[in-house]
C-alpha cells in the first residue's frame, strides 16, 4: 500500500488526496508500450510471417527493450527476414525466367522457405534459444552492436 507524499500516512492507490493532511497524491504511472509483455514473447512476435515486421519495429522503438540485446537481435533478424521476403516479392517474382515448366515457380518455393525459417525461429525463441541465421543473423548482430 502506498504512502502520502506529504505526511507519510497510508493512502490507497485510488486516493487523489491524503485523508490525513489533504495533500494531492502523484498520479499513478501509466504503463509504457511493451510493459506487460515478456522479452521472450516480444522476440517471438518479431518472426510472425508477413506481419512480424510490425512487432519488430515496436520492439525497437520501445524504451523497455532499449538495453535488451537479445530481444533487439531478434527484432533486427525478423526485420531482415521480412526484407528477404520483400526482395522475393518485388524482385524475383516479376521476372518471367523464374517461372519454369508446368506451375513450378522459384519465387513460391523461396516464399515457402522463408515462412519455414520464420516458424523455425519462432520455435527456437519459444524454447529460449538464440539462433543466428546465416547472413541475416550476422546483419542483426551488427545492427545490435551499432546501437
Amino acid at each position: 500500500m502506498p504512502f502520502c507524499s506529504g505526511c507519510g500516512s497510508q493512502v490507497s492507490q485510488q486516493d487523489v488526496y491524503c485523508r490525513n493532511c489533504g495533500g494531492r497524491q502523484p498520479a499513478p504511472e501509466t504503463p509504457s508500450a511493451g510493459e506487460g509483455i515478456s522479452p521472450r514473447t516480444a522476440s517471438l512476435l518479431c518472426y510472425i510471417p508477413f506481419v512480424g515486421w510490425i512487432a519488430a519495429i515496436a520492439v525497437l522503438a520501445a524504451e523497455r527493450f532499449r538495453d535488451d540485446r537479445t530481444v533487439r537481435f531478434h527484432a533486427f533478424q525478423g526485420l531482415y527476414l521480412f526484407v528477404a521476403w520483400l526482395i522475393v516479392q518485388w524482385v524475383i517474382s516479376p521476372l518471367p525466367f523464374f517461372h519454369w515448366g508446368r506451375g513450378f515457380r522459384l519465387d513460391r518455393f523461396l516464399e515457402l522457405g522463408l515462412v519455414g525459417v520464420s516458424v523455425f525461429m519462432m520455435v527456437k525463441v519459444g524454447q529460449g534459444r538464440t539462433f543466428s541465421l546465416p547472413i541475416v543473423g550476422e546483419l542483426a548482430e551488427k545492427s545490435v552492436a551499432g546501437n
